[in-house]
C-alpha cells in the first residue's frame, strides 16, 4: 500500500532555498501557534527548501524537517545547517523512523496531496497524545472563489499546466471535516495574506486526541 501511495514530487523543482512571497505572511502566524507550546521540538512535512525550518531553528527549536524532492532536500543541506532534512514522503510510516513530536507543522502542503486522508493520518501518528498539528493551505471561501471566476483569473489561479502544483481546494468547512475525521479537536482556524474574506491562505490550529 505503501508503494502504491507513494507521490510523484521526488523530481519538484525549487529555484533556492531563499524566502518565498508566502513566508513572509505564513511564518508570524507559525511563531504565534507554537508560542503556546512549552516543548522545542517541531516535525515539518514538506519543508521545500528549508526556509521555515531554518526560520525555527534559529528561534531556538529542534527542527526535524522532510520533503520527497530530492532538490529541496539538497538545496536546504547546502544552504542551511541547523535543522536536520531528510527526504521522504509523506505517505511513508514517519512516525516509525522519527517518533513523535509534541508540533508538527505542514505548509501549503495539503493542497498538493492525491490521498488527503492518509496525509493527515501521518500527520497524526507523528504527534504525541494532545500534541499540537498546524496546517496552511491556501483558503477558498464563496466570496474569493466568486471574485476570482468575475475577475477571470480562475485558470491562472488553479493552473492546470504547473506541474506538481494543487490539486485538491480546501475551504474551512472541508478541512475541518478531514481533521474531525481523523481524530483532532479544538480546530481553529486563521486567515492570512489579505483581509479575511479574501485570504490567501488559512491555517488550521489542531490537536490530537
Amino acid at each position: 500500500m505503501v508503494g502504491e501511495l507513494k507521490s510523484d514530487l521526488s523530481s519538484y523543482h525549487y529555484g533556492s532555498a531563499g524566502r518565498g512571497y508566502a513566508h513572509g505572511y505564513l511564518l508570524p502566524a507559525v511563531q504565534s501557534a507554537l508560542s503556546a507550546i512549552s516543548s522545542r521540538r517541531v516535525f515539518e512535512i514538506g519543508c521545500g527548501s528549508g526556509y521555515i525550518a531554518n526560520c525555527l531553528a534559529a528561534l531556538g527549536y529542534e527542527v526535524i524537517a522532510i520533503d520527497p524532492s530530492e532538490d529541496g532536500i539538497r538545496l536546504a543541506r547546502e544552504t542551511y545547517t541547523l535543522p536536520r532534512f531528510h527526504q521522504a514522503d509523506a505517505y511513508e510510516p514517519l512516525a516509525d523512523r522519527f517518533g513523535q513530536f509534541p508540533a508538527v507543522v505542514s505548509l501549503e502542503v495539503v493542497e498538493h496531496v492525491v490521498w488527503p486522508r492518509k496525509f493527515i493520518a501521518t500527520c497524526r501518528n507523528l504527534l504525541e497524545p494532545n500534541g499540537t498539528l498546524i496546517l496552511s493551505t491556501p483558503y477558498h471561501g464563496w466570496l474569493k472563489n466568486v471574485a476570482i471566476a468575475v475577475s477571470g483569473n480562475f485558470d491562472k489561479h488553479v493552473d492546470p499546466l504547473w506541474d506538481g502544483g494543487h490539486i485538491k481546494f480546501w475551504s474551512e468547512r472541508t478541512l475541518a471535516a478531514l481533521l474531525t475525521e481523523a481524530g483532532f479537536h479544538d480546530l481553529r482556524f486563521a486567515r492570512v495574506g489579505r483581509i479575511a474574506p479574501l485570504a490567501k491562505s488559512m491555517i488550521a490550529i489542531a490537536r490530537r486526541q
